[in-house]
């Protein structure tokens, strides 16, 4: 739950609020996906949607974002929108997410961040489209996203279309195993990698049903284990591009990050805008569908819990 000293800084939303003190379910979603993972309108269309499967799936929906130095726990439909529109948004992870609030900024929370607000507000169900990771060459730039030490730190459940495909999978899983973070395939033995159902790597542990999930999580709970759990859900066949495929788009649009010199928290933003353009928006709807199918889980999720 929220801690005393926090509570000044964070505005929960009523429905959010309402759903917590009932003891009914609730889904965090993150911010940066709308900040900085899609363009205007497409980011607030599926903001409102995926806001809308969870309902609809029986859960409530809570956006978390910092605006104008307010942590806010759910948004109001006006205030996502705006906050699709906004153009100088600060990408917020665990090391900035206090100047913001410090600073009165405004600004989209990571997989990191979203999990810690989520975990002060008493949720611990979160939907997000891909965590970050371990990056290529990463043996030579120490690019090595906080969520994966968040994962580690913060017991929520998040579910993801697993590591986004732009990274290095294989060291991501590497890094997680050494955190003692449970990766869970909802599924499947391979590891999804975001727009594509599979990846080379297994995934460490399996589980078929949301109950098995979340009664997993209240184990763990139960023994006193730290943390939280990643939950891999590949993208739905009918919305896939095959990882073959996009493996020439990725060298592409890592060969154009190199040659412009982009580094630190614009790599991630400026690949998935080269590759919308080299995909010619497909990755885009694909991005979307994802995003979409995690939520339906965490919704399932969220009532076993």
């Amino acid at each position: 739950m929220t801690p005393e000293t926090a509570r000044p800084f964070i505005d929960i939303h009523k429905p959010v609020a309402e759903a917590l003190a009932a003891g009914r379910p609730v889904v965090a979603l993150e911010s940066t996906i709308i900040t900085h993972g899609m363009p205007y309108p497409d980011n607030g269309a599926m903001a409102a949607n995926v806001e809308k499967i969870i309902l609809d799936n029986g859960a409530v929906p809570a956006t978390i974002a910092v605006v104008s130095g307010r942590i806010k726990i759910g948004l109001s439909d006006g205030e996502r929108e705006s906050l699709a529109m906004t153009g100088d948004a600060m990408k917020l992870s665990r090391a900035d997410l206090g100047f913001a609030v410090a600073q009165g900024r405004t600004g989209g929370t990571t997989v990191a961040a979203t999990m810690i607000a989520a975990h002060m507000a008493g949720i611990k169900m979160f939907a997000t489209g891909g965590i970050g990771g371990v990056h290529k060459g990463a043996e030579k730039s120490f690019d090595i996203s906080a969520d994966l030490d968040e994962l580690a730190r913060t017991p929520v459940i998040v579910v993801s279309a697993g590591a986004k495909a732009i990274l290095d999978i294989e060291k991501t899983l590497e890094v997680l195993e050494t955190r003692g973070v449970p990766v869970v395939g909802h599924g499947c033995e391979t590891m999804p990698a975001f727009w594509s159902r599979h990846s080379p790597f297994k995934a460490p542990l399996t589980l078929h049903a949301p109950e098995d999930i979340a009664h997993f999580y209240q184990t763990r709970q139960a023994l006193g284990l730290s943390g939280g759990v990643l939950v891999a859900n590949p993208v739905p066949e009918d919305h896939e591009i095959p990882a073959d495929e996009m493996a020439g788009y990725i060298e592409a649009a890592q060969k154009a990050a190199e040659a412009l010199n982009v580094t630190g928290k614009a790599v991630t933003p400026f690949l998935l805008g080269k590759i919308l353009e080299l995909t010619g928006g497909r990755s885009l709807k694909t991005n979307i569908a994802l995003v979409e199918n995690n939520a339906r889980l965490a919704a399932r999720i969220a009532k076993a819990l």
